[in-house]
């Protein structure tokens, strides 16, 4: 029996799919919409997953994921120093999910140059991956009087490598320092270019009169942005209820409650993700429905004419679901490969920008989260074989009498 349904489905689907009529153009807007909505589906998710990876990352880059702070600290970048010890260090590093801890020094002031000036932080860190795999010119600080700036800063200063800048720093009294430009970096998160310039932590100390182990904070890498607050209440346990050497208390924060705004920003395209794929389904169910009822219509005289000798509404209902199974199979095969193929090309061209001032990225960032784009499909596929329920009830209702009455 179930090779006899089979049969038939197969006959009845390249029947229907060579035939002449209303049938052949039901069956291509079917196709089209499931195509188009595992396609839109893929995309949307790669999109949003990719842009809010990025972003992270890219927030990440100038700071960390996880800051070891002053308690006493009133949320600027004129920081009270904290007592770095070896063991202190040593505790952060062997938490769960910690993958790097560098202590880091931050202090504004007000670069100038000859032909303009800008209110700028200079900052310095004992971890310079992310301005490694972002400098464009020149290398990395080597020396006190050294420092590096964004593309953005030095074109707005009209600075080159090798030209001098002074430094104003204000306090009790305006301190200044000559520095040279020894190289420049690009991210493309323009609010963060403009602000941020990147010196040797015996800079920022002799500044501050601060001592050899004191610092601004310490900074947390972790190994996934999913493991954020986990990793976060590992680190709070283990500061809250210890004194650095200097006897000041420790706060801890991580990079969501660091930028409060561009999280929220973010977590508003998870809605529009879940609106993206509702919308598809509701768009893919109804080419199925409709298309399967057209089917159904065009096969009136069959159905009667195997219910006349002996087939029941399940094996007649079978018939069908497998002729439109194969109609959902194929749109996910071309769906999924013309979605996947679309990302694979923004991901190697960069092909639509973005304006980077507005969303921290100079273009569409893609990412690859194969676990959701296969719960997408088992998703996509269990309800489209529940939408086939629906239209199949149809053949419960034709009777053999009555199509041949008026055949």
């Amino acid at each position: 029996m179930p090779n006899a349904t089979s049969y038939i489905a197969h006959r009845l689907y390249y029947a229907s799919s060579s035939r002449r009529g209303a049938v052949k153009p039901a069956v291509k807007v079917a196709l089209i919409g499931l195509i188009i909505g595992i396609m839109v589906m893929i995309v949307t998710v790669c999109v949003v997953i990719g842009f809010k990876d990025t972003v992270a990352s890219q927030v990440a880059g100038f700071g960390s994921h996880i800051e070891v702070v002053n308690y006493d600290n009133n949320n600027t970048f004129e920081m009270l120093p904290v007592a770095v010890s070896d063991s202190l260090l040593a505790k952060l590093s062997s938490l769960p999910y910690v993958t790097t801890v560098s202590p880091f020094y931050t202090k504004p002031g007000v670069i100038k140059s000859e032909t303009d000036y800008s209110g700028v932080v200079i900052k310095a860190t004992t971890h310079w991956t992310y301005f490694e795999q972002n400098l464009k010119e020149g290398h990395l600080p080597e020396q006190n009087n050294q420092v590096i700036v964004s593309a953005l800063l030095a074109r707005k200063l009209g600075l080159n490598l090798s030209d001098v800048v002074y430094a104003y720093f204000i306090g009790s009294s305006v301190q200044v320092r000559k520095l040279q430009l020894v190289g420049i970096y690009e991210t493309g998160v323009s609010e963060y270019d403009n602000l941020f310039v990147m010196a040797s932590p015996v800079l920022i100390q002799g500044l501050n009169k601060w001592k050899e182990n004191q610092a601004s904070g310490i900074d947390i890498w972790i190994d996934d942005l999913s493991h954020l607050y986990a990793a976060s209440d590992e680190v709070y346990f283990a500061t809250a209820n210890r004194l650095d050497a200097d006897g000041n208390a420790l706060y801890t924060q991580n990079l969501q409650q660091l930028n409060p705004q561009i999280f929220a920003w973010l977590d508003l395209l998870d809605m529009n993700v879940l609106v993206i794929i509702f919308l598809m389904l509701a768009v893919s169910g109804f080419a199925i429905i409709s298309g399967l009822i057209i089917l159904i219509l065009n096969s009136v005289q069959l159905i009667g004419t195997l219910k006349a000798l002996g087939a029941n509404n399940r094996f007649v209902k079978t018939i069908f679901i497998k002729q439109a199974a194969r109609l959902i199979t194929r749109g996910m095969l071309i769906g999924n490969a013309l979605g996947l193929g679309l990302c694979a090309l923004q991901y190697y061209t960069h092909l639509i920008p973005l304006d980077s001032a507005s969303y921290y990225v100079p273009f569409v960032p893609i990412a690859f989260p194969w676990w959701w784009i296969m719960v997408l499909n088992v998703l996509f596929l269990v309800i489209s074989v529940l939408i086939l329920l629906l239209p199949a009830t149809i053949i419960s209702r034709i009777s053999p009498s009555q199509v041949m009455k008026y055949e």
